[in-house]
């Protein structure tokens, strides 16, 4: 069964959006954080069915990268929000102004 690519797209494209939506308007850093690795994964999407399209091997190879990278800043981005529920005892951001002052 082959899938037009136009079908994918506008999967990745709703799935984006849905990522930045959550971006936006959620106030709960764990949820901002799983918003944006929705994000990179329709990005990630995108370039493998681009790559199957073109024939070419540079969409999957940027997959790769990307999502070592994404790896990389969860683990890094669960940290800060561990070291931030311990200070706080939340991890909403509106609590994050107050280590400003």
């Amino acid at each position: 069964m082959k899938v037009e690519p136009w079908v994918v797209l506008s999967f990745c494209s709703v799935i984006f959006f849905i990522g930045l939506i959550g971006v936006l308007i959620r106030r709960n850093i764990l949820i901002i954080l799983m918003s944006i690795e929705l994000m990179l994964n329709a990005v990630n999407l995108t370039f493998v069915t681009f790559s199957k399209q073109l024939q070419d091997l540079g969409g999957q190879m940027s997959v790769f990268f990307i999502m070592t990278v994404a790896a990389a800043e969860s683990a890094v981005g669960l940290g800060l929000v561990i070291a931030l529920f311990r200070t706080l005892r939340s991890v909403d951001t509106d609590d994050i102004r107050f280590l400003r002052e």
